[in-house]
């Protein structure tokens, strides 16, 4: 059965359409830290803010990088591609272009489809984020990317890779991006 991230056909989403049906799922896979309250631990609950949407902002890793975070707030990642399949990334920090590797341990890749699956640092390795102006990088290892993105948003990539020992979160090792929002806290 397909979780309702992935279900639908292709097609613009509608405002935060992604968001509303990934974020629920996600509350419970973030660090402790950001789940911290008197109620129940909700992602819903903590002050996410829409920072970047193709929708909104059109395809460019440069403006993704220009709509960032405090650089001491999370980022998450979430993308569908021309296939309809929905999957991404949590980064401890804010999303930015970088001469190298940064992040922590709590980063993560994800994939909905079709069903919720997170696949977590394995300390083989702390190719967390790297990125800049022509490409995006999420996980790493023996030249190979859990996640890729390339400068115009357009195509992307995942493989296996050591940081996360990930499954590819699409159903190809490359893909064409439909829809790319990143969400922050305020």
């Amino acid at each position: 059965m397909r979780s309702q991230v992935c279900a639908g056909a292709g097609g613009m989403l509608g405002r935060a359409a992604l968001a509303e049906a990934a974020v629920p799922q996600l509350g419970p896979q973030l660090p402790p830290r950001l789940t911290q309250h008197p109620l129940p631990p909700r992602l819903t609950q903590q002050p996410w803010h829409l920072l970047y949407s193709t929708a909104r902002d059109g395809f460019s890793l440069r403006t993704l990088y220009r709509s960032g975070a405090r650089p001491d707030s999370p980022a998450l990642l979430l993308i569908r591609d021309t296939e309809a399949q929905a999957f991404g990334a949590f980064s401890a920090s804010a999303i930015r272009s970088s001469s190298g590797f940064y992040g922590t341990g709590e980063t993560f890749l994800f994939s909905f489809c079709p069903e919720l699956k997170v696949f977590r640092w394995t300390g083989r390795n702390d190719f967390f984020v790297k990125g800049d102006v022509n490409l995006l990088m999420v996980g790493g290892g023996s030249g190979r990317f859990g996640l890729w993105l390339d400068g115009d948003l357009h195509r992307g990539g995942s493989q296996p890779c050591e940081t996360f020992d990930n499954e590819t979160l699409s159903q190809r090792e490359e893909f064409c991006i439909q829809d790319l929002e990143m969400w922050g806290l305020a």
